[in-house]
């Protein structure tokens, strides 16, 4: 009984410290007891959860960090961005991109229209058909992920020096990734034309078809702009770090051809399915004028035969009326009856065609009607033709090859050696020999003179892809009797980025020198003058010495003005003491010989060795039209 009384007796005091604090009377102490209770035990359970929610975290961040080590690797793993390995990989992904963008507008065939009985179908065969091509693309997009985490990269601030420094370690590596492509990557991969034709589209009721043509539409569009939108770096990074994404001349065209093409059939895809739509919505026109129509009916699925004379007369296809409605330029796809079920090869040369027609044509022949969306359609035709014809179809030349016979050319072309600069490297000083002629391919290069160190005399340019420099080299090639010493070039030429070039070197351009010789063409001089900086350099310094040259003749002509009529005012008082005007002119004439002589004195302070005029050597013009001795 006392054992039990002391324990009672220590609740009772357990209970009386808790309670005291409380200060409650007899009535309403136990409520409040319980609520003070009620929340300790609150609070020790946030507490202890708080210690579990640290403990989960902690335990979820080790195993992410071991996750992530395990799968990245070791630093003996990781893959060098300029390895041979993953120059292969991004060419071949690259292409698996291009044709994963061709193969995504074949969704767009789905939806067919049944002329026969006026409704709205599905192709149920190429639905399986594009969910399996695109599945079977989306595996090299997984890939390609999964590589991003093993792929180093080059830490930006180092590189000053050489290559710069590899970063191997895993974490950076994907915080790069994560920050950078990995979100379009991701939205690119998702699997959502599949989800939709597989798994959402056989769940629908009602109005299939036109949910079918809704979703697919809005999900193509979805995709097809990250899709594309990755390309673009992906090719940048191929040329980078290969130099060129082809090997061959004739597959770098093939690919650019089939670039063009694929623009002709995504824009061919899409015309197809705003076809369909311009004829859906006149149905829906013509069912809201008459109730018993409703919209479910139109579709292939359901009961649509009693609307069939409705349809044909309010939607006349064979003889349009622009009254009742107007297709525009989706009229064709509809008298074709490409809209149709019909076969598909058929149907998709005959879209394909449509586009190459009048994507090569900038859509001149485009009759639009007054539909805002039909208008915004051909108006992206026309903008999409001229760029691609500029970027894709027009193939870049350097200037001087365009004069050129295709003889000429063919020897040129035989010596002709590829280089790559890196950034920030000197390809020639200023008063070295100059022992290549370089014809740009890709980069920017900044060409500087300053007129053998002449002291305030400063000449920059920047070249591009189609400029040359080395020209002094082409003159010396030209002349019968150059002495083997190799001239001397005037100019410092500067890579501002990586410089992909041809060079020509003095041997080769010797060899070549009498075809040269022999080619009787005025345009290839004047090609030559026009794009060589060193004729720029000197036709600017000619320009501005004539300029300055006629401004002083000008300040010179006005001061003899001046001159003049003093000596009249004077000639005309004839008497001892000058006149007020007389006084007027000498002062002006004085002013403005002093104002000559300040401007002049300041001119040679600032620029004590500077010649007036500041007129360069002309420089040495080749002679295309002579002959060996």
């Amino acid at each position: 009984m006392n054992h039990r009384q002391d324990e009672f007796v220590r609740f009772q005091d357990w209970k009386s410290e808790r309670s005291s604090e409380g200060n409650f009377h007899a009535k309403g102490g136990v409520h409040r007891s319980k609520v003070v209770i009620a929340s300790d035990e609150l609070h020790n359970r946030l507490e202890s959860g708080k210690w579990r929610a640290k403990g989960i975290i902690q335990a979820v961040k080790s195993s992410l960090s071991g996750f992530v080590e395990e799968s990245l690797g070791s630093k003996k793993n990781i893959l060098d961005p300029q390895g041979p390995f993953l120059q292969k990989w991004n060419k071949i992904f690259v292409l698996s991109c291009v044709i994963a963008i061709s193969l995504d507008p074949l969704f767009l065939y789905i939806p067919v229209i049944d002329n026969d009985n006026k409704c709205l179908g599905l192709n149920r065969t190429l639905e399986v058909t594009a969910s399996v091509l695109r599945s079977f693309t989306d595996i090299f997009y997984f890939l390609h992920i999964a590589l991003q985490f093993r792929t180093g990269f080059i830490a930006p601030s180092s590189r000053v020096f050489g290559r710069g420094v590899l970063i191997e370690d895993a974490w950076d590596i994907a915080k790069r990734y994560l920050s950078t492509y990995f979100l379009i990557d991701i939205l690119a991969v998702l699997p959502l034309p599949q989800v939709v034709i597989l798994i959402i589209i056989p769940k629908l009721r009602g109005s299939r078809s036109l949910n079918t043509k809704n979703l697919l539409k809005s999900v193509v569009f979805f995709q097809y702009i990250p899709r594309v939108l990755r390309v673009y770096p992906l090719y940048r990074e191929v040329t980078r770090t290969s130099g060129i994404l082809t090997e061959t001349a004739w597959a770098g065209a093939a690919f650019n051809l089939f670039l063009y093409m694929l623009a002709s059939h995504v824009l061919g895809a899409f015309w197809y399915l705003f076809s369909i739509e311009r004829e859906t919505t006149c149905w829906k026109q013509a069912c809201g004028n008459s109730s018993p129509c409703h919209h479910a009916s139109l579709y292939c699925d359901d009961d649509h035969t009693k609307f069939k004379t409705l349809l044909n007369s309010s939607c006349p296809i064979e003889t349009p009326n622009a009254t009742l409605f107007d297709f525009g330029i989706f009229l064709g796809a509809l008298q074709s009856g490409v809209v149709g079920p019909m076969d598909f090869p058929q149907k998709f040369f005959y879209c394909f065609w449509w586009g190459l027609q009048n994507l090569s044509s900038l859509g001149q022949n485009l009759q639009t009607s007054t539909f805002i969306w039909e208008i915004c359609f051909a108006v992206f035709i026309s903008i999409a033709g001229l760029v691609l014809f500029a970027f894709l179809i027009g193939n870049m030349q350097v200037p001087m090859f365009e004069k050129m016979d295709e003889q000429l050319l063919d020897a040129l072309c035989d010596h002709l050696k590829p280089v790559l600069f890196t950034k920030d490297s000197f390809i020639v000083r200023e008063g070295d020999p100059v022992d290549a002629m370089l014809f740009v391919m890709r980069g920017k290069l900044l060409s500087v003179t300053t007129n053998g160190g002449r002291t305030g005399f400063f000449n920059s340019e920047h070249l591009k892809a189609g400029d040359f420099c080395g020209e002094e080299l082409l003159t010396w090639a030209l002349d019968p009797n150059s002495s083997t010493n190799l001239p001397i070039s005037t100019r410092t030429a500067q890579a501002l980025s990586e410089v992909e070039a041809f060079a020509l070197v003095a041997d080769d351009l010797k060899l070549v020198a009498s075809q040269f010789r022999r080619l009787h063409s005025k345009q290839l001089r004047h090609t030559f003058r026009f794009y060589s900086g060193q004729w720029r350099t000197w036709a600017a310094c000619f320009i501005q010495a004539a300029w300055r040259s006629y401004c002083r003749k000008n300040v010179e002509e006005s001061l003899r003005d001046e001159e003049n009529r003093l000596q009249d005012a004077l000639a005309n008082e004839g008497g001892s003491s000058p006149s007020l005007g007389a006084t007027f002119y000498a002062s002006r004439f004085a002013a403005n010989v002093l104002h000559a002589l300040r401007r002049n004195t300041a001119k040679k302070a600032r620029v004590p060795d500077r010649i007036s005029p500041i007129l360069l050597q002309k420089p040495t013009e080749p002679d295309f039209t002579a002959e060996d001795n």
